[in-house]
């Protein structure tokens, strides 16, 4: 599969697979405190569309698409991160 150039890419850990199509995959990013400068640890969980059958422990990469549901709203891209 393509992915066009300027699409948010983001990759994440599968934490569940809800049903055979949608899977709950967690992105996890660090920001910088902006007056101490520490790291810190933000994490997001995704509703992602599963086409290719993912498993609970998989590094996935995923972009927006079409709104298949209220909050599934992303695609899992068919490689996955090793």
């Amino acid at each position: 599969m393509k992915v066009s150039v300027g699409l948010k890419v983001l990759k994440g850990k599968v934490l569940s697979v809800v049903n055979k199509k949608t899977a709950v995959v967690e992105n996890t990013r660090f920001v910088e405190h902006p007056v101490y400068k520490k790291r810190i640890k933000r994490v997001k969980k995704y509703q992602v569309h599963d086409e290719i059958g993912v498993k609970v422990g998989d590094l996935v990469t995923f972009v927006p698409s079409k709104p298949y549901s209220k909050t599934k709203k992303w695609k899992i891209v068919p490689n996955k991160v090793k």
